[in-house]
């Protein structure tokens, strides 16, 4: 019997309209910037739904775009006016970026109060410790499907495919603090379809075309699709569709992960405005 598909975009629909009441009882303004670089049509696709999203929220938006040959160090002046504007709660640099950049000098000018992608050092490293503040939408999106279909994490068997900062180490992270037995796996881990079978939740993030594939999971497992692969068939994730006939739950692409992460940045942004305005304690400050 076929697995459930679990609907992310009718869980994003949700998360937005209680980021949305939250920024109504806030009662002061909340922003967030977007700083975008260069002629992606991806990108420009990305950051306009995430301004759609936004205003349906109530919080305000201010959106940066520059030609790919801008100099990176105009950029870095813009962040750090964005920085030390007030009236800004969230800063958010959209990748990719031109390859005369370097994303992580970019990424890190961020204020870490400010830094709603959660990849600054500071909210990395308070994730690592346990205190986590800011964290990448997309791993904590799919902390709140976990959460909404009940998934078992305590004991469980957990494996990440992916090791990359803005996906894979911070899942692992939060799984890891939920109490699940851990393994991450990459491009150099050997007989991958060995660890994938023993997971009772399986995340793969590793941005390869139908890389899992229905002998590779154990039945009954929770399967979360990250991927977002451009083929000539179309968009497809990093599980061959036919995985839902063995898997208890899994997300499809389109439709399952990419809504979250939208939802849960939006999320981001109303907790950093509370902290900073409010001054509320973040965890091990």
């Amino acid at each position: 019997m076929p697995g459930e598909l679990i609907d992310g975009k009718a869980l994003a629909a949700k998360v937005r309209q209680q980021v949305a009441e939250e920024v109504t009882e806030f009662g002061e303004p909340v922003c967030l910037a977007t700083i975008l670089v260069g002629d992606d049509p991806a990108s420009h696709i990305y950051v306009s739904r995430k301004h759609d999203a936004s205003h349906e929220a109530g919080i305000d938006s201010r959106d940066h775009r520059f030609p790919s040959e801008t100099p990176e160090q105009e950029v870095l002046e813009v962040v750090a006016e964005l920085n030390a504007d007030a009236a800004v709660d969230g800063i958010l640099v959209q990748l990719p970026l031109p390859e005369h950049m370097d994303e992580a000098t970019v990424t890190r000018a961020v204020e870490w109060a400010k830094d709603v992608d959660g990849f600054h050092p500071e909210n990395a490293g308070r994730l690592f410790l346990g205190e986590p503040h800011l964290v990448p939408a997309t791993p904590l999106g799919v902390m709140r499907m976990l959460e909404e279909h009940d998934v078992q994490l305590e004991g469980c068997e957990a494996v990440v495919i992916g090791r990359s900062e803005i996906v894979g180490k911070p899942m692992a992270m939060l799984l890891l603090a939920e109490h699940a037995t851990v393994t991450i796996c990459h491009s150099r881990t050997r007989e991958l379809a060995e660890h994938a079978r023993r997971a009772d939740v399986l995340v793969a993030a590793a941005g390869r075309p139908g890389l899992v594939a229905p002998d590779m999971v154990k039945p009954g497992a929770t399967v979360i699709d990250v991927g977002m692969n451009r083929t000539e068939s179309g968009l497809v994730g990093d599980v061959d569709r036919a995985v839902i006939e063995v898997a208890g739950l899994m997300t499809p692409v389109p439709g399952g992960v990419g809504p979250m992460t939208i939802a849960m940045l939006l999320s981001n942004t109303l907790k950093a405005a509370r902290h900073r305005r409010l001054g509320l304690a973040v965890p091990g400050a």
